[in-house]
């Protein structure tokens, strides 16, 4: 399973194991796409304080689980 509408409709679903398949297929994604939002509100200058606030968690939650990850230089495309 690949396609995300896929994924969704599978994860919601009456077959446990194609929904159980497509939530951890999703959870992969979400995760991806977390990393790669902080990436880029790291470059553009956000706080951990700032990303933590949208996200819903502490600061010490996502600088935890983000800030070993990767190094990135800040952006010049403002």
């Amino acid at each position: 399973m690949s396609d995300t509408a896929t994924l969704v409709g599978a994860a919601g679903g009456t077959d446990p194991r194609q929904g159980l398949v497509a939530v951890r297929a999703l959870r992969r994604l979400l995760e991806r796409l977390e990393s790669l939002q902080v990436d880029n509100a790291r470059r553009r200058g956000w706080s951990w304080q700032d990303i933590a606030t949208v996200l819903e968690v502490s600061k010490q939650a996502v600088h935890k689980k983000h800030a070993g990850r990767s190094a990135l230089p800040p952006s010049r495309e403002e």
